[in-house]
């Protein structure tokens, strides 16, 4: 760290001490805690610094030294109560509160809520034509020539024809408006489409059918199968007989995996949905929030003193649909309040980095014309009405902003979004943004989400290792003979003691002692334990006759392609594996497993108790009863981390898990415990009073849990492989190459990241990785980033919560650290942090961020990035829809910026450019016509000649610089490297503005003044002298300009070339043909053009011969 970086530090840490507080601590901070605060947050292991409770991390600006008391706080209070004026006004936060919704008989409230209705568009009927406008004026480019425009009004200072300012810029304004509208229209009809669906409400007049957009809270709605959820609900009934049903969540949370729903058991006891509302009950709801993962309600029934706890298992978030089944719920939060709206962000108005660039440089042109006018009149002199002159004098120069330059880069802009979409090497690619594909070519950070987008969502079983020996997918054959043999003698042993085969017996329990076994009866039991331990349900696709036997269930299964259904694709992974091995699961409802064994007997287990996998306790665990033994097994399944403290004591598990990860599987310990009656029943009488205590449920329930997990059997370790996409490794090793650093953000758990992380390649295998501790206050957060920054060459992995709570007291050091990090991957991370964290790297680094992902949790993340990416995968198009550009799968987004976003950025810098030096070269020959007749404010040119310049005679060849490349496609993808060079916006920059100033300034000089020198005698032709070699330098400057020549190029040349010929046959009232047909007229403009040009040509050539691009070594 440098000596002024730390002298900074120290300054604002004094200066903080001495004024008051701006932020209070959430938490009242023990002893400790403010200990732990004079601990310096490291900077280096030599330099540090102090912080307390009042440091701010991104400090608010501070009054200058010199400005007055007074005036400072002038300023600061006018600026306080003009910002609370509109934020009363137009930004009112509104305040949600919980609520009270009746069911069946029970009145209701006069409460008001939003409507359900879907809004995407940007515009309404009213708010059309001024947004737009403003949007387009907020340009200084576009404002200036409105300004110039409208002046045209005044008498006194006319300089031409109305339409040679109005013209072009009613155009670009008239263009804009056109594809607005259209865009706005398309949203408009989407939106009509979603709100006009229809649904059917339960009344007591039946069914009724209701539009989505009509849908109040306190309404029964049925959703049938395969249908949206239109609004939150709370789940009342379902038409299968478990009392649980499916949905799927892909458009919410991103997960392709389905997950179950409870009814509420009260309700789904009715003999028919009808008589719901002959009760009388309500449904007490939290105050709506974004949180999708939690709820906290109850379900209280008053004729029957019946209430039931309502928990998220009991809702259906909108946006969601049913996979089995038809649901039946009560609406509890509409439009606005909904999970899915609340968690997407308003699409903002994107604006590109090269937009803002030209908007700089065309502020810089704006001083220069009015300093050039200044200097005009300061020379003409102040008399007589000088303001007149002046005005004049800057209409004259107007024409060093061009604003066909506007018209040149949208159109640009289309052309480069057409290329896009027909590149035959990234197929079936959209471009529904037209207004920001240079920004392909600036991106710094690429934030990809991970399940669909990295990967395909489906998990393969790889490896099962029970310590002395593994089994891979080679030797699966071995573990179905072991299987197979089990059963058998197992069945042998039963026929001879001429009992019932009962399935085999179980392990036995601890009090007899440690029991050695053969391989086949380990294998036997990791499978069995994997066949019971988890939450997966078997779906058939024609089970309308629930009434069936095992055998018919049987039969079944082995006519069709059973679908195993779970809110993990580990778990699918794991029970599809046995099943293949000859274990499969046949049926499953909240109470009862059955599982059909290799010689076709089917095994009945009684679900006791089932604990679901949680991001704090990283397993899940399930205790069952086999019916015909009666013997009760715990068995649990979580991450090796917590697992090997709940394991007896073995030396081979953690070198196995290291092996396992670093071939980038993930992996799950399993585990075993026999309990017997009387360690159930009691565990059960405990579990039962934690789960009804209300104060501290949650610690209460995981400690009863806890007492179980001691001492428990390790049966075997799994390996399961998440397939990644086709090119996913190269596409990230480019990336990397490229200079591009990619983040991963996903909701997954943090193992599972971590899985993926390595096996793509984003954390090479040489990479160590540091796991961001989890920290809850201030305190943890100081320590672990203290840790963090002794590892900066690490992979950082994080959660959602801690860095929620980093950015909440460190937000600064945070991202300064992070953005050290080769690679940051972000687990269990909401859709809204995704977002936030796009944001907080545009605010705090500056740089161009680009957001890819393909499912609905994706959408904000994509809106807030420069540049957003969606891919059309499994989990629908609603990403693919939300975003500035669509492909179809994440390997395609390497061409998108090596080569689109190369040549999207490198053509329109130098279309910009060149179009600015058009109307620089035209301005400074006005400038010496001026200063030769004695500073008259009279136009060169006539105002028809002046628009024909800008367009027909060089808009084509102009234009055509949007076919130009300096390196070709394949020379852009071998070579990531050329993409750093992008990101430093070389391309156009002050230097080569200035460049291109100088270039005008020499063309423009050098034809005026040859015209005034070699046509001293024919003075009165001089714009037809003066405007051929204009016409003819602009063309043999494109010439020059161009690096790669296309065909349309050629013809674009010699068809302005052309055209200006016959101009110079038909426009007599503009040229003289007498004098043009002259050998004096011809070999004089020949040689003014020479002398503007060959010396160019000669520069380029030396330059590119003693210091050429790097590019060009290549090629």
């Amino acid at each position: 760290m440098s000596f002024r970086n730390f002298y900074g530090t120290a300054k604002r840490s004094l200066r903080s001490k001495r004024r008051t507080r701006q932020y209070e601590s959430d938490d009242d901070l023990d002893e400790d805690e403010t200990c732990m605060d004079d601990m310096p947050l490291m900077y280096s292991n030599e330099v540090s610094f102090k912080m307390d409770e009042s440091d701010s991390l991104v400090n608010k600006r501070r009054r200058g030294f010199n400005q007055s008391r007074i005036g400072y706080y002038i300023n600061e209070g006018l600026a306080s109560t003009c910002g609370r004026c509109w934020e009363k006004l137009c930004h009112r936060n509104k305040e949600y509160h919980p609520r009270t919704v009746p069911v069946g008989l029970q009145r209701s409230t006069e409460e008001k809520y939003p409507k359900n209705v879907i809004r995407n568009q940007k515009y309404s009927i009213i708010s059309f034509i001024p947004k737009v406008l403003f949007e387009q004026f907020k340009f200084f480019l576009n404002l200036y020539f409105l300004v110039m425009a409208l002046s045209q009004f005044i008498p006194e200072i006319r300089i031409g024809y109305l339409y040679t300012y109005w013209g072009p810029l009613g155009f670009v304004i008239f263009v804009t408006m056109c594809r607005e509208a259209l865009d706005d229209f398309r949203r408009y009809r989407r939106d009509k489409e979603a709100n006009s669906q229809k649904f059917r409400k339960l009344t007591r007049d039946g069914m009724i059918p209701i539009p989505s957009s009509n849908i109040k809270v306190g309404d029964l709605i049925v959703v049938d199968k395969n249908q949206r959820v239109p609004a939150d609900m709370v789940f009342l009934r379902t038409t299968e007989k478990t009392g649980a049903c499916f949905i799927r969540t892909d458009q919410l949370d991103g997960e392709t995996d389905w997950k179950l729903k409870l009814a509420v058991q009260s309700t789904q006891k009715l003999v028919s949905s009808v008589d719901i509302l002959d009760i009388k009950a309500e449904v007490f709801a939290e105050a709506p929030q974004k949180d999708i993962h939690s709820f906290v309600g109850t379900f209280k029934q008053y004729d029957e003193p019946v209430e039931d706890s309502l928990s998220v298992e009991n809702t259906l978030w909108s946006n969601t649909v049913v996979a089995s089944g038809s649901a039946l719920g009560v609406v509890i939060y509409t439009g606005a309040e909904t999970r899915s709206v609340m968690n997407t962000s308003q699409p903002p108005s994107k604006v590109g980095l090269l937009d803002l660039e030209v908007n700089t440089l065309t502020k810089l042109l704006f001083f220069a014309v009015i300093v050039l006018s200044v200097v005009m009149l300061a020379l003409k002199g102040f008399d007589g009405p000088w303001y007149r002159y002046l005005f004049r004098f800057v209409l004259l120069f107007s024409y060093i902003i061009p604003i066909s330059l506007r018209i040149n880069l949208d159109m640009g802009k289309a052309a480069y979004s057409f290329m896009i979409q027909r590149d035959k090497a990234i197929p079936e690619t959209i471009a529904r943004s037209t207004t920001i594909p240079e920004e392909l070519g600036r991106v710094s950070y690429l934030m990809s989400d991970k399940t669909g987008t990295l990967t395909q969502n489906e998990m393969i079983f790889k490896k099962l290792h029970l310590g002395t020996v593994s089994f891979t997918p080679e030797t699966m054959d071995e573990v179905q003979s072991h299987l197979r043999t089990t059963f058998a003698q197992q069945q042998k042993e039963a026929q001879s003691s001429q009992q019932p085969f009962l399935g085999p017996s179980m392990t036995p329990t601890r009090s007899s002692g440690p029991v050695r076994r053969t391989v086949i009866t380990r294998v036997f039991e990791a499978v069995r334990a994997l066949a019971l331990c988890h939450n997966v349900t078997p779906v058939y696709e024609e089970s309308e006759n629930s009434e069936v036997g095992y055998e018919t269930e049987a039969d079944q299964q082995s006519q069709q392609q059973v679908v195993y259904q779970a809110s993990s694709p580990d778990e699918v992974a794991l029970v599809t594996w046995t099943e293949s091995v000859g274990l499969t699961l046949l049926k499953r409802d909240l109470s009862s497993m059955h599982l059909r064994a290799p010689n076709g007997s089917v095994i009945t287990y009684h679900i006791l108790h089932t604990f679901p996998f949680t991001s704090e306790t990283k397993r899940m665990g399930i205790i069952v009863k086999e019916e015909k033994t009666g013997e009760i097994s715990f068995y649990m399944k979580g991450a090796d981390v917590v697992m090997q403290t709940i394991v007896q004591y073995n030396d081979w598990l953690e070198e196995e898990c290291g092996n396992m990860a670093r071939e980038g599987l993930r992996t799950l310990v399993v585990a075993k415990k026999i309990l017997t009656e009387e360690q159930y029943q009691e565990f059960d009488t405990r579990y039962h009073q934690a789960k009804m205590s209300i104060q501290d449920r949650n610690r209460k329930v995981q400690g009863v849990i806890e007492s179980l997990e001691r001492d428990m059997e390790l049966l075997c370790l799994t390996g399961v492989e998440d397939k990644l996409q086709d090119g996913v490794r190269p596409t990230l090793e480019m990336l990397k190459n490229a200079g591009i650093k990619v983040w991963m953000l996903t909701g997954d758990k943090l193992e599972t990241a971590i899985c993926i992380a390595k096996s793509s390649k984003l954390v090479s295998r040489t990479q160590d990785i540091h796991i961001f501790g989890v920290v809850n206050g201030r305190t943890e957060a100081h320590l672990q980033l203290n840790a963090l920054r002794k590892k900066q060459d690490n992979a950082l992995v994080i959660t959602g919560n801690s860095l929620q709570v980093c950015l909440k007291y460190y937000e600064h050091e945070f991202v300064e650290l992070a953005c050290q990090c080769p690679s940051v991957v972000v687990c269990r991370c909401s859709p809204t942090q995704k977002a936030d964290i796009v944001k907080l790297l545009q605010t705090h680094t500056d740089k161009r961020t680009c957001s890819i992902g393909d499912g609905g949790n994706d959408v904000s993340m994509i809106q807030a990035a420069n540049v957003g990416v969606g891919i059309v995968g499994k989990e629908g198009k609603q990403a693919s829809l939300a975003a500035d550009f669509s492909i179809t799968q994440f390997s395609h987004i390497g061409r998108l910026l090596m080569v689109h976003g190369r040549n999207s950025y490198k053509r329109s810098a130098s279309l910009s450019q060149f179009v600015m030096h058009r109307g620089l070269i035209i301005s400074t020959m006005q400038a010496v016509f001026c200063s030769v007749f004695y500073f008259a404010s009279i136009a060169l040119f006539p105002g028809f000649l002046m628009i024909g310049y800008a367009t027909v005679y060089t808009m084509y060849p102009v234009f055509s610089l949007v076919l130009d490349k300096d390196v070709s496609a394949e020379t852009a993808m071998t070579y990531p490297e050329l993409y750093k060079e992008l990101v430093k916006g070389r391309s156009l920059s002050f230097k080569t503005f200035f460049l291109w100033v100088l270039i005008s300034i020499y063309q423009g000089g050098i034809i005026i003044y040859g015209a005034l020198w070699l046509f001293d005698e024919d003075f009165v032709h001089v714009v037809s002298i003066t405007f051929t070699a204009l016409i003819l330098t602009e063309l043999l400057m494109v010439a020059l300009t161009i690096r790669t020549w296309h065909w349309a190029m050629v013809v674009a040349e010699i068809f302005s070339l052309a055209i200006y010929i016959v101009s110079l046959v038909v426009l007599h009232n503009y040229f003289d043909g007498t004098f043009l047909r002259t050998w004096d007229f011809i070999w004089k403009v020949v040689a003014i053009t020479s002398v503007s040009c060959i010396p160019l040509y000669i520069l380029k050539y030396l330059r590119k011969k003693f210091s050429p691009p790097v590019y060009s070594k290549l090629t």
